[in-house]
């Protein structure tokens, strides 16, 4: 795949490869992002596209713990799933991340980063690495890009009434 620059305004988003790297500074301290990021609760106000509701179904965020997450639309639903790999409150993020439907493929790694910029902005750094660069073209054909650019706007408002 060549690069491809995905984003908008707010966001940078770029895939290449089986890589996709997103950025985005939040006008939310890193502890307001993380929390947003790590409590069950919060997840359904920002996790997916606009006009979608999210299930928490699993999330358990600690090193070895498990998450599992339905993204339901009018037209159906999205079940995710993966595994914490890395817990790093409120800096670091290392989870595995699959489609849970059909056939169990090798997942995603996703690494998310929090870095504090001081006056209560907060940089989001995140890097996916899709099992293969066909994945992730598939992926991006199917909306994600969309999908991802409207959910960080979620974010971005859920963590700002945090703060």
């Amino acid at each position: 795949m060549t690069r491809q620059n995905l984003g908008d305004e707010t966001t940078t988003m770029t895939a290449e490869g089986d890589e996709l790297l997103m950025e985005r500074v939040f006008d939310a301290p890193r502890e307001a992002v993380w929390a947003a990021m790590t409590t069950p609760e919060h997840i359904p106000h920002w996790w997916g596209p606009r006009g979608s509701t999210t299930e928490v179904v699993e999330m358990d965020v600690r090193p070895g713990g498990r998450w599992r997450w339905i993204n339901k639309f009018e037209t159906g639903e999205a079940p995710y799933k993966g595994e914490y790999l890395e817990v790093v409150p409120p800096e670091r993020l290392v989870r595995t991340s699959l489609f849970d439907v059909g056939p169990e493929g090798p997942p995603a790694i996703e690494t998310i980063s929090l870095e504090d910029l001081g006056g209560g902005k907060t940089r989001l750094r995140h890097h996916a690495r899709f099992p293969s660069e066909d994945v992730l073209a598939f992926a991006i054909s199917q909306g994600m890009a969309k999908g991802v650019l409207e959910q960080l706007d979620r974010l971005a408002e859920l963590a700002a009434t945090l703060a």
